[in-house]
């Protein structure tokens, strides 16, 4: 990003295909959001951190954490420890990598769906910015990253439309807060 500062997260909450996502998160359940987040992270943000960390596994244990809260294998405060503890303890030691930082960011949002619906905008945020700087790298123009935004992000609805439930009985109870 030439002459700027480096940006942890990419998008905006007012763009387009953010607000669409928004909408479309808000008609699902806790569960069907936070599976998405995971499956999605899964195939195509973890490769980006396991890329660049082939030896650390702290993300992909968070989501595997998070998978065995909803088989009712783990209990609430364990899963809570492993993602702040372990996938973003990950993400702060990666300044030096943009790529592979976002990648653990996005990792632990993703795992930490299945308490908080909201964290379903950090793989979005984080995602993208995983994603395009795995990419183009970190010193490309803001319209570049704002088109590989929107590229990803629409696969990300594409992903949630597919899984969605039609006539969600139960939808998430969500204040976005942006």
């Amino acid at each position: 990003m030439t002459n700027q500062k480096l940006r942890k997260m990419l998008g905006k909450a007012d763009s387009p295909y953010i607000l669409s996502l928004m909408q479309l998160i808000e008609t699902q359940s806790k569960a069907t959001i936070a599976n998405w987040c995971m499956d999605y992270c899964e195939e195509h943000i973890l490769p980006i951190f396991e890329k660049h960390c082939p030896d650390d596994k702290r993300p992909h244990m968070a989501i595997s954490a998070s998978r065995g809260w909803f088989e009712g294998k783990k209990k609430l405060p364990e899963v809570k420890k492993i993602i702040l503890h372990e996938c973003h303890a990950a993400a702060r030691e990666l300044d030096r990598n943009p790529a592979a930082q976002a990648a653990a960011r996005a990792c632990g949002q993703a795992s930490a769906c299945f308490h908080t619906p909201t964290h379903s905008l950090g793989l979005a945020f984080y995602g993208v910015a995983a994603i395009a700087y795995d990419r183009v790298g970190i010193a490309e123009s803001v319209e570049i990253y704002d088109l590989i935004a929107a590229e990803e992000c629409a696969k990300m609805e594409a992903a949630l439309k597919a899984v969605a439930v039609e006539n969600e009985s139960n939808p998430a109870k969500i204040n976005w807060n942006c």
